[in-house]
């Protein structure tokens, strides 16, 4: 406080200093051909100009100071350059000097003004930043669309330390989850809900920050105008699954991060010739066919594998498929399993007819203990 208080005390003391001097120096010189009081008034009055425009200045920031500077050096510039061509006209003196002194007050004023509009533009902390030497890391900012927070494999992301950088959530996207979860269809109402559940679940994530930003980038248009708005005024990626907006984007020049593209991008490269093993789900549309899909949703066609649903079999790829739905694997049965088989069944069968012939050993028919005769019975004729 006694700091703050000093301070305050020299500024007045300078003050009281530059209106004293201001007006002893105009009491002495006499301007404008006035002496004694009158030029000191003069003075004083110079004095109290100077201090208005000082309070006035310190309110302003310092881009705009900035921007105000250049901007006058260079309308006073600009009005040097217009002197030296009215100079070489025929005009009468008092006409020239008219025209220089309106011309450099003219355009010094237009400069500082529109200097100090458009200081906000110059960043000088990238500025103060590169004359120091040292280079600020620049943050990824990364904003999320809806149909990737509705689809939720964006915290599983989040979650593996995949992405970095401050996730943004501008405030339409939550009002648009917000018209999903309360819309009367059920299927729509759960969609919307699981985006709201899924932007909770990221915020508890460590080492993700989130930012719900206020300002709307664009008041009119959809949703995705705006994002592609704010994406080129903020220079933040679009973080999407939707199709149509990666296409809008990426014409526009903005980097998308689509998570699509990264689940297939993660998905297991499988060459012609692998072994690979399956669970035979259902048959196929062709003849004697079998379907099974991996983990991560590949459809797997194998020849062969019909009579083997809810099984798992060994196959063979023969060929891969890339489509518009994804990607699709053709296989046949492995040789190995297919000549094995008969084997084993021929195995089994005779393992059963040696047993049944053992359990018939072991087992001897039970004997006839019936009464019978001694004598066996004669022909009395």
């Amino acid at each position: 406080m006694l700091r703050a208080w000093g301070m305050a005390r020299d500024f007045w003391i300078s003050r009281v200093f530059l209106v004293v001097s201001t007006s002893l120096l105009c009491y002495t010189l006499g301007p404008f051909h006035l002496r004694g009081w009158p030029a000191g008034a003069a003075g004083f009055l110079m004095a109290l100009v100077i201090l208005v425009v000082e309070a006035r200045l310190r309110r302003a920031a310092v881009s705009g100071l900035v921007g105000g500077a250049l901007g006058g050096i260079l309308g006073m510039f600009a009005a040097l350059l217009m002197t030296l061509v009215v100079s070489r006209t025929a005009e009468p003196e008092p006409t020239k000097s008219l025209l220089e002194f309106s011309m450099l007050i003219a355009l010094s004023y237009l400069g500082f003004v529109l200097g100090a509009d458009k200081g906000e533009e110059l960043h000088l902390e990238k500025l103060g930043e590169r004359f120091a030497g040292r280079a600020r890391p620049s943050e990824s900012l990364k904003v999320l669309d809806t149909s990737v927070l509705i689809d939720g494999r964006i915290a599983d992301i989040c979650d593996a330390q995949f992405i970095d950088g401050p996730l943004i959530v501008p405030q339409f996207v939550l009002r648009e989850l917000q018209l999903v979860a309360d819309s009367s269809d059920g299927l729509k109402r759960q969609r919307g809900r699981r985006g709201l559940d899924v932007l909770e679940r990221i915020q508890k994530v460590p080492g993700i920050e989130v930012r719900i930003l206020d300002h709307d980038a664009s008041p009119a248009g959809d949703v995705d105008h705006k994002l592609i708005e704010l994406a080129r005024q903020t220079g933040a990626k679009i973080v999407t699954n939707d199709f149509n907006l990666n296409k809008v984007a990426t014409v526009q020049g903005l980097s998308v991060l689509n998570v699509n593209q990264l689940a297939n991008a993660l998905k297991p490269v499988v060459l012609p010739g692998e072994p690979m093993r399956v669970f035979i789900l259902r048959e196929g549309k062709e003849a004697n066919q079998g379907v099974a899909y991996l983990d991560d949703g590949t459809m797997v066609v194998v020849d062969g594998a019909r009579r083997f649903i809810n099984k798992n079999v060994d196959m063979i790829v023969t060929s891969v498929h890339q489509t518009t739905a994804g990607k699709m694997i053709f296989g046949r049965m492995d040789d190995r399993v297919e000549q094995t088989a008969p084997v084993a069944r021929q195995a089994a069968a005779a393992g059963a007819s040696r047993s049944d012939a053992a359990s018939r050993v072991s087992n001897p028919p039970p004997l006839d203990r019936g009464p019978r005769p001694i004598f066996p019975d004669t022909d009395m004729d």
